[in-house]
């Protein structure tokens, strides 16, 4: 089975964004705006709208109309959006623009426009497209995108759709236009997704830095509340940045919602706290799509989870000595791209490892040489042995170090029944000798324990070298 989700990603440390001027922080703002969008009897739909309102509980109402939640999104488009505009209009800006609200609001978008904000296409209608079969999604993305470009005049270079189905993130790739896609809230930095062969770049979302939560239980119940919210958010991030590692911070707003003026005020105080620190760059998400393609592009790779089986064995079947079998379990197990990494193919091949039975372990103890053994002097080592054990100078042994390490390896061998085993690339060549020499006086149950710890030590080395 290959795991489609990347729970790794960047790993441990982030790459360094370089954003321009050398900013510690890239700060997104976006103005959802899905006023005339959203679902009503008169835009054809079945029942009212019931997400993201002032209304506690709110439930469509099916062939019906709901006059309270149409004038809450009324409020948006005539109120709220040019109170954002305000706030704003002096700063990069992405809106995610429904088409069919574009549409509706001509002068909203002149606005947009003359504060040369970007607009990004939040698709043709604020609808849930969970059920939506793959073919109507993917018409409503064709027609989302001729209706922004006859409205805006420039076809949109930004997709989010927000009330995403399973299809929504493939047909964003498939329709081959958009420089970056928004439908992920998996990292705090743009990253690579590749969808049929094809590279798209996404620009992660935010779920928690976003004004929706006005609108759900758990969420922000005053604009002092959010404020602190964006403020730590924004202090944990720059605080990164100056440690050297640079992160994208989004903030999602919409206009009937951070328009009311209860809420308005959090979004000036977050203003003026980013421009009251050094480094912060303000852009919009193409901004930062186009800087992130032109310094970090992408670059394919081959990645263990996508090979084939007979390539996969062949790379990586003699990472344990001798046992190609530990590699055919893994890839015939689920594998993902957490196993694109040493540090994630070492874990799997350890875990197939201990999983084995004590018969096959043992047998792969048994598949070692003996350290500066016949074996060695014949060379008819393999080629991760021989690199390892010349790694420690066992290459190059006088006479009495040859003898020694004869004496040792027969006395142990006799003693626990399995060659002497250690990761020599963690050793030096005295180092590996004093522990030859206290390991002989382990229990046997003790010592092969330590044995198969080295084993899955020495897997572990062998692939940080194997995928440099």
């Amino acid at each position: 089975m290959r795991y489609s989700r990347d729970l790794r990603g960047y790993g441990e440390t982030t790459p360094d964004p370089q954003w321009p001027g050398g900013a510690r922080i890239a700060v997104q703002i976006v103005v959802n705006y899905e006023e005339g969008g959203e679902n009503s009897i008169e835009h054809g739909d079945a029942a009212s709208e019931a997400f993201l309102s002032e209304i506690i509980g709110a439930q469509p109402w099916p062939g019906k109309r709901h006059w309270n939640m149409e004038s809450i999104y009324d409020y948006g488009a005539r109120a709220g959006f040019w109170r954002l505009h305000r706030l704003l209009k002096d700063i990069p800006v992405t809106v995610y623009g429904v088409a069919t609200a574009l549409e509706r609001s001509p002068e909203q978008v002149a606005a947009m426009k003359s504060a040369g904000w970007e607009i990004a296409t939040h698709g043709l209608k604020w609808i849930d497209y969970k059920d939506i079969p793959r073919e109507v999604e993917a018409d409503h993305i064709a027609q989302a995108i001729a209706l922004h470009t006859a409205v805006t005049g420039e076809r949109p270079r930004g997709f989010y759709q927000g009330r995403t189905s399973m299809n929504t993130v493939a047909l964003g790739c498939e329709e081959g236009g958009f420089e970056y896609l928004a439908d992920t809230i998996a990292d705090d930095l743009p990253y690579w997704h590749v969808h049929n062969g094809r590279p798209q770049l996404m620009v992660p979302y935010t779920m928690d830095a976003n004004d929706m939560r006005f609108s759900s239980g758990q969420g922000f119940g005053t604009g002092v509340e959010f404020f602190d919210y964006l403020r730590d958010s924004f202090d944990v991030l720059y605080a990164e940045g100056q440690a050297g590692a640079p992160k994208m911070m989004s903030v999602g707003l919409h206009c009937r919602l951070a328009g009311r003026p209860g809420r308005a005020m959090a979004i000036q105080r977050f203003l003026d706290h980013c421009r009251a620190h050094e480094g912060v760059w303000f852009a919009s998400r193409l901004d930062i799509a186009r800087h992130w393609a032109e310094v970090h592009p992408w670059q394919p790779r081959q990645r263990p989870s996508e090979m084939d089986r007979d390539s996969f064995v062949q790379k990586f079947g003699g990472i344990y000595e001798h046992s190609p079998w530990i590699a055919e379990r893994v890839w015939d197990g689920e594998m993902g791209a957490v196993h694109d990494s040493a540090a994630g193919l070492a874990a799997r091949m350890a875990q197939v490892f201990r999983s084995a039975s004590d018969e096959e372990r043992l047998g792969v103890l048994n598949a070692h040489p003996d350290l500066a053994g016949k074996l060695a002097q014949a060379k008819r080592l393999t080629a991760d042995s021989t690199a390892e054990q010349a790694s420690a100078g066992l290459d190059s042994l006088t006479d009495e170090e040859r003898a020694t390490f004869t004496r040792l390896n027969d006395a142990y061998v006799a003693k626990h029944g399995f060659p002497f085993i250690i990761a020599v690339r963690d050793h030096d060549k005295p180092g590996i000798m004093r522990a030859m020499q206290a390991r002989i006086d382990n229990d046997t149950p003790t010592e092969r324990a330590e044995a198969e710890r080295q084993v899955a030590r020495i897997g572990e080395l062998r692939l940080k070298e194997a995928l440099k």
